[in-house]
């Protein structure tokens, strides 16, 4: 039997999913739900669940609020939103479960499926982590791969390159890291972090820009010695940005 929390601060949300999991998932039982952060927190210390149902958005914060306030995560989680499209590919990207609002029941039988026979709960903590960093202030960022995931210092990342549906990220030292996401999903991403598209296949750490040589799009120089085309339709956005981000103009 599997112990679970609601925390949503709609009420009939909270009755409609209690009631598809009582009539569609019978291995889930619900032991309390609240409606903030505050009885959210409280309700977790209390009953030590082994699944909790979260609402991204809450009256007093954020799901993220309340998760960033534990010391420990030892259970699952399958977030409950309205949130928009980056919201959502931040989550995804992090290998991460949602039921979207109004809530679906053929959605929650999925998620509740996917959760059965995913990562035990200090993986997903470490995922959680990337949502809002670390206590040291390095952000970092969960990456799924062919064999797993892997959790990676934004400052190691020197470049993304597109391949088709997967990205290779270049890492510094020189490793080459092929994940299972789109160049595009880690744009939306990665753009307000120091990133920047240069090309239709290259998203590189502004941290690393060492030389920009001109030229009908120009070449940006990494300082691994690397050398990437800038695409001719995106000099001029590349050039405000080295001007406002980089040289501080």
């Amino acid at each position: 039997m599997i112990r679970s929390i609601i925390i949503d601060d709609e009420e009939e949300s909270r009755n409609v999913l209690q009631d598809i999991l009582r009539d569609s998932c019978r291995q889930v039982r619900v032991v309390a739900s609240a409606w903030n952060v505050e009885s959210g927190l409280k309700v977790i210390r209390e009953h030590h669940p082994d699944l909790v149902f979260l609402d991204i958005q809450l009256v007093d914060g954020t799901g993220f609020d309340l998760l960033e306030q534990l010391q420990e995560i030892p259970f699952q989680v399958i977030f409950i939103t309205a949130y928009d499209q980056y919201a959502l590919q931040a989550i995804k990207c992090s290998a991460l479960d949602y039921i979207l609002k109004p809530i679906d029941p053929f959605q929650v039988v999925d998620a509740v499926h996917k959760l059965e026979n995913r990562n035990p709960p200090e993986i997903f903590a470490k995922q959680i982590q990337t949502l809002f960093g670390n206590k040291n202030g390095f952000e970092r960022i969960s990456v799924p791969t062919l064999d797993g995931l892997r959790f990676i210092l934004l400052n190691d990342i020197l470049q993304c390159e597109a391949d088709d549906n997967y990205t290779f990220f270049y890492l510094a030292g020189g490793e080459r890291l092929l994940i299972t996401r789109t160049l595009k999903e880690y744009e939306e991403i990665l753009s307000d972090l120091g990133f920047i598209r240069v090309h239709h296949s290259h998203l590189v750490n502004s941290k690393y820009i060492e030389r920009y040589i001109k030229g009908e799009g120009g070449t940006v120089i990494l300082s691994d010695g690397s050398r990437i085309e800038v695409s001719r339709r995106r000099k001029a956005e590349f050039l405000r940005y080295l001007s406002e981000r980089i040289l501080g103009k």
